[in-house]
């Protein structure tokens, strides 16, 4: 099957090799769009089923991470759900027909999929409006910030149906802290923004018609600074989370001594001059 070609945003673009191979309908499942200068949004399009996980949307979200990292001109990512959910959680209905080994490697493909968001060299900025539940809300989690509308509902309701989270616990105990955390896993209870934006689950919450121009200022403002200061940001903080040392004075003398962008900024906020 041809391939869609690139909306008209990305037309100065060349378009890679995967997205000449995606099929049509696994990429209409992960929509990216150019949004400003410096950022883009990946949009999960599976509305019907409130942006369920299922495999095809697994396949194209993967997809559309190899584009986004290989996207040298941007420097923020929204991840926003299209329709009236952000991500209702993997698709229960595909669930039925799965073995436990195709839970576990499907689980596993997940997994993998939250870590590689984290290790974007964008910074990463989930738009939550409706339902963010089981593995909705670790997809929410797995992203840098999030801002939510105060229609966002959040929980992890995978213990009401026996079982546990399939991943992503450690980062929501890292992002919620220990207790909220444990609440929310334990509890299986679904909150409302407003108590998850007390939990620290996230950073914002505003009124629902104002989202998506909330987050595309918050993002733009995030963009204005160079992209190397903010990859490496993201690199120093993942590696201590991982428990490994931070590189915070070996990344900062590489930014003066390869950053052209940086040492720019330097020398223009020295002379109290605004930089281009």
């Amino acid at each position: 099957m041809a391939a869609e070609s690139e909306p008209a945003t990305f037309q100065a673009r060349p378009p890679t090799a995967l997205a000449v191979q995606a099929p049509l309908a696994t990429k209409n499942l992960a929509i990216l769009d150019a949004v400003a200068d410096g950022v883009c949004r990946l949009t999960l399009n599976r509305p019907d089923a409130l942006n369920a996980l299922n495999r095809e949307l697994t396949s194209a979200l993967e997809q559309a991470l190899d584009r986004v990292a290989a996207m040298s001109d941007v420097r923020v990512l929204i991840v926003a759900g299209g329709g009236r959910a952000f991500c209702a959680g993997n698709d229960i209905k595909e669930m039925t027909t799965f073995t436990g080994e195709d839970a576990e490697t499907l689980a596993a493909r997940h997994a993998a999929l939250m870590e590689r968001f984290a290790a974007l060299p964008q910074v990463t900025l989930a738009a939550i409006d409706g339902h963010a539940l089981g593995g909705g809300l670790m997809l929410a989690v797995a992203q840098d910030l999030r801002i939510a509308s105060d229609r966002a509902r959040f929980g992890l309701p995978e213990v009401t149906l026996g079982f546990n989270p399939a991943y992503g616990i450690a980062r929501l105990l890292d992002v919620a802290g220990g207790a909220h955390g444990r609440d929310l896993l334990l509890t299986g209870r679904t909150i409302h923004a407003s108590e998850a934006l007390r939990m620290g689950l996230v950073n914002r919450v505003v009124a629902p018609p104002t989202l998506e121009a909330s987050a595309l200022k918050w993002a733009v403002e995030i963009a204005a600074s160079p992209r190397e200061g903010l990859a490496s940001t993201k690199q120093i903080v993942a590696a201590i989370r991982a428990g490994g040392p931070g590189t915070e004075p070996r990344s900062y003398g590489a930014a003066l001594k390869t950053s052209p962008a940086a040492r720019a900024r330097i020398e223009a906020f020295s002379r109290r001059q605004r930089p281009t």
